[in-house]
């Protein structure tokens, strides 16, 4: 049994999106919190588990079935997922943090590539000026983070830039589950069982469990409340709006988390940070705009979509 759902509006999805890029942000800023205290396994392990509880909560309460017809969807989705969190962790034990960051967010720019490679295949021609937004916002993180790649670091940059990769596929594969009718608890309820699994492993690698202490079991519970509400808006968003759209808001969660840099950390306030602020926030009301007013095209156009 599922629910009816309501026609979108033409800014729902944005707000969606922007609503879920704070949610990471703060959750990052949990994560970055809780990680002087335990492991990147842990904190994957006990953030999915309790998406896991919320969303068998939240599946019992809409009376919603866990029984999927796309179970290979769900496979898909969770394996670039997970895949793309561990290449990160990987490379992000050796790159510095502005350069991991950096590498985890081109998955903005790999969204466009596999949209106007679609699209190309398919005989069509997508808007060239979110292409443009995609781009002009990664231009922004850039200014932001400034990243640096030494020689050494090669192979774990390259790990960063697969990461990216493989998360702008688990996007696609959850606009691809929305539009196959699957409900947004249900699928961020698959991918936090997959994630309580390949976080124990990492967990068990990693030397086993550290003890808890009470801050350190609010911040864990943050971490999964604030990842799971991020997770349910974002799946929303690629199901219902436009998958380059999202893809540029998304640099979003670098502006605020650069916010919350300054305001907890006392992070310094350069030229071109702001300059990449207003990239990244101007790209956003561009890509927005250009979602709700598309040009005059030819019947063998698309709207820089993936469908």
């Amino acid at each position: 049994m599922s629910r009816t759902r309501a026609a979108p509006g033409p800014l729902r999805a944005p707000l969606l999106i922007t609503g879920a890029a704070f949610l990471f942000a703060a959750m990052g800023l949990c994560v970055k919190l809780a990680s002087a205290q335990y492991g990147a396994g842990e904190i994957v392990m006990y953030r999915s588990a309790v998406g896991v509880v919320l969303m068998a909560l939240m599946l019992r309460a809409g009376r919603t079935s866990l029984a999927t017809r796309v179970p290979w969807l769900h496979l898909q989705r969770s394996a670039a997922g997970l895949g793309g969190m561990c290449l990160w962790f990987y490379a992000l034990g050796a790159l510095p943090l502005a350069t991991g960051m950096t590498l985890n967010y081109t998955s903005s720019v790999w969204v466009a590539v596999f949209v106007v490679g679609a699209a190309w295949g398919s005989g069509q021609r997508p808007d060239a000026r979110l292409v443009i937004a995609v781009l002009a916002g990664f231009g922004g993180v850039a200014l932001i983070l400034q990243p640096t790649l030494e020689t050494r670091q090669l192979l774990h940059g390259l790990a960063g830039l697969v990461s990216g990769l493989l998360s702008a596929r688990a996007y696609l594969h959850v606009r691809s589950l929305g539009q196959a009718g699957e409900p947004e608890e249900r699928i961020v309820f698959y991918f936090s069982v997959a994630g309580v699994a390949a976080g124990a492993l990492l967990m068990l690698v990693g030397g086993g469990p550290h003890p808890h202490t009470l801050r350190g079991a609010l911040l864990l519970l943050a971490t999964g409340a604030l990842a799971s509400a991020a997770q349910l808006m974002l799946t929303r968003a690629y199901a219902i709006g436009q998958a380059m759209t999202n893809a540029v808001l998304q640099y979003l969660g670098i502006v605020f988390s650069f916010g919350f840099g300054v305001w907890l950390f006392d992070d310094p306030v350069t030229l071109s940070a702001l300059a990449g602020m207003a990239l990244i926030v101007g790209a956003g009301i561009a890509a927005t705009w250009l979602a709700r007013t598309p040009r005059v095209t030819s019947s063998t156009d698309i709207h820089g979509d993936l469908r």
